[in-house]
C-alpha cells in the first residue's frame, strides 16, 4: 500500500512539474508583430469619451489582433512585421454641441473627406527569417464609405480593418499565378 501511495505521489509529482514547466516556456511569437513608432505624433487617435492613453491602447489593440488574425492565413512558417509611423482614423473627435447635439460629450462624427489612412513599412519572413517581401505603404481609402464591410460594419474600426484587410489581400496573399 505505501509503494502504491509512494508511486503515484511521484507520479502527480512528476505531472505536476511538468505542466510547470511547461507554462514557464515562452510562447511562440504570433505571425504578426505590429511596432507603434512614435503614437503620440500621429495624426489622429483622438478618443471621444475617455482617456487618450486608454484609448490609444486599445485602438493598437484591437488592430495588432486583427492583424494577427489576417496573418494566420498567410503560408506555413511565414511571419509579419509591421512598423507603423501615422494612423488617421476615419472622421474627427467633435465637441457633441458643434455636431448638432444637444451634449458636452465628443463624439466621432465620420464624413466622406475623413478618411481613414496608415502609414507603415512591413516584411515579410520565411520559416528561416529571410525576408521574402517588404515595403512602405501609406494606405489611404478614399471610397471607405462605399465599401461592403459585411462582418465588421459594427467595429469601431471597421474602416481601418477594411482598409487593411484590403491591402493584406492584394500585397501578401499568394496568387495562384505565383502557386
Amino acid at each position: 500500500m505505501n509503494k502504491l501511495v509512494i508511486s503515484l505521489l511521484c507520479g502527480l509529482s512528476l505531472s505536476f512539474l511538468t505542466q510547470a514547466a511547461d507554462n514557464t516556456q515562452e510562447k511562440p511569437a504570433g505571425r504578426a508583430t505590429i511596432e507603434w513608432q512614435n503614437p503620440d505624433e500621429y495624426v489622429d487617435v483622438r478618443p471621444s469619451n475617455q482617456s487618450k492613453k486608454r484609448f490609444q491602447t486599445s485602438t493598437f489593440n484591437k488592430l495588432e489582433a486583427f492583424v494577427e488574425k489576417l496573418a494566420e492565413a498567410l503560408p506555413e512558417g511565414q511571419t509579419l512585421s509591421m512598423t507603423v509611423t501615422n494612423l488617421d482614423l476615419a472622421g474627427h473627435v467633435w465637441p457633441g454641441h458643434m455636431a448638432g447635439m444637444n451634449s458636452t460629450q465628443e463624439i466621432r462624427v465620420i464624413k466622406r473627406v475623413d478618411i481613414p489612412r496608415m502609414y507603415f513599412s512591413y516584411q515579410l519572413f520565411d520559416a528561416n527569417g529571410k525576408v521574402i517581401k517588404e515595403g512602405e505603404e501609406e494606405l489611404k481609402d478614399m471610397s471607405f464609405q462605399e465599401r461592403n464591410i459585411g462582418r465588421i460594419q459594427n467595429d469601431s474600426l471597421r474602416y481601418e480593418k477594411n482598409m487593411l484587410e484590403r491591402w493584406f489581400n492584394k500585397t501578401l496573399m499568394p496568387t495562384s499565378a505565383e502557386n
